[in-house]
């Protein structure tokens, strides 16, 4: 039996570190969403071998939305000495829906995670996060479809693909070059944006709240300023800083965008490094997340202090 594995990540601040979702297809059903996270308490305390009680949510549209298959699980999950729970999504006891009925082609889906550290049912929220990309041949699966137009690594309308959503037709492209190797993030390090600058997933609309505080040159109008060089596939000139989320997108795909890149023949166009690179995620306000390219992990940078690089985003 053929197995194909998709992996995600989500970056939370809170209660769970870091979630890791991994879709697995098999030729034949079943499939499954593995599921990882470090789960800690309010003080920040890893809760170290913990059976835990967990319910976990599948909703569509929103977040808000209508659940469309949830489950809990027997026996419960334990989480290790470092705190990391495994589940697998999809292969617990149904209380609402069946997981292999969803439509897989009718999204946006979120995924609702509850926990009780007694191992219990008191279920307390601990995240309700988009799943912002759906595993092609879970949507295959269901809809009999062709495959999709676009893949990650592709080289299109100006730079390289790092993300495609469920209908292959939409997704993301980073640039081609590094647009600085040194640079703060902000001309303003001691005065927050606030919330319309602390998107995880949404780097657009941190970009545009940057740039209306900034006086002169931030990270976002560097590359809100940046035209690509025809590499082939267009020129364009709507790019804008990435959110945290969308840069560990690009850093879980760095396998395949810098196999094209380093095989395209073309001296102008440079690898992704290992070095943070600036998100446009306001932490507090004289701080800033980034993405260590080096040990794969969320870093919070003193905005005026801590010149590193910077690379640009857009949509397709």
């Amino acid at each position: 039996m053929k197995v194909k594995t998709y992996n995600i990540w989500l970056i939370l601040s809170i209660t769970i570190i870091f979630q890791t979702i991994t879709f697995t297809a098999y030729t034949q059903s079943p499939q499954k969403i593995n599921y990882q996270a470090v789960i800690r308490n309010i003080t920040g305390d890893v809760l170290q071998n913990t059976v835990l009680g967990m319910r976990v949510s599948i909703i569509n549209g929103s977040a808000s939305g209508t659940i469309i298959y949830q489950e809990t699980y027997n026996p419960n999950p334990q989480s290790n000495a470092y705190g990391v729970v495994n589940i697998e999504i999809g292969s617990g006891i149904p209380i609402i829906g069946t997981f292999s009925s969803i439509n897989w082609g009718n999204g946006p889906f979120f995924i609702k995670i509850e926990t009780d550290p007694t191992g219990l049912t008191n279920y307390t929220l601990i995240s309700t996060n988009q799943l912002i990309s759906v595993p092609y041949a879970f949507y295959a699966e269901y809809s009999g479809s062709t495959p999709p137009k676009h893949y990650v690594g592709e080289f299109f309308e100006g730079g390289i693909i790092f993300y495609v959503d469920y209908t292959g037709n939409h997704g993301l492209i980073c640039s081609l070059i590094d647009l600085s190797t040194a640079m703060t993030w902000s001309d303003f390090p001691t005065t927050a944006i606030g919330v319309s600058a602390q998107s995880d997933w949404n780097g657009k609309t941190n970009s545009t709240a940057i740039i209306l505080q900034s006086a002169s040159t931030s990270t976002a109008d560097v590359c809100n300023n940046y035209t690509n060089s025809n590499y082939g596939t267009g020129v364009y000139s709507d790019w804008y800083l990435p959110a945290i989320d969308q840069l560990s997108l690009i850093y879980h795909a760095k396998y395949q965008l810098n196999k094209a890149i380093d095989t395209d023949g073309n001296a102008a166009t440079t690898l992704l490094t290992k070095h943070p690179y600036w998100s446009s995620t306001e932490s507090t306000s004289i701080s800033a997340w980034a993405y260590d390219f080096v040990t794969g992990s969320v870093i919070g940078n003193d905005k005026l202090c801590t010149p590193i690089y910077v690379r640009a985003i857009r949509d397709f």
